[in-house]
């Protein structure tokens, strides 16, 4: 296997890779927001709930990202 090739599946456990996917997982919120506004405003209550348990999967998400984030440190999978 090429270095090249060992450094892209090290990506996801990268500094890098962490932050893309706080990034799209963030994003995903707006999705979510969209579906929560649409909701209330069809009074449409299994939908709203449904926006909150995703919104909350979206919040643990982004904390285990964070985490994961914290525990990379200085040992950076592509920096060395």
């Amino acid at each position: 296997m090429s270095k090249a090739l060992t450094k892209a599946k090290g990506f996801k456990k990268s500094k890098s890779g962490t932050y893309l996917s706080i990034a799209t997982t963030a994003f995903g919120a707006l999705g979510v927001a969209k579906q929560a506004k649409k909701a209330r405003t069809e009074h449409d209550t299994l939908r709203l709930i449904d926006a909150a348990v995703s919104a909350a999967a979206i919040v643990t998400g982004l904390a285990i990202l964070y985490r994961e984030l914290k525990r990379l440190g200085d040992d950076d999978v592509l920096l060395g």
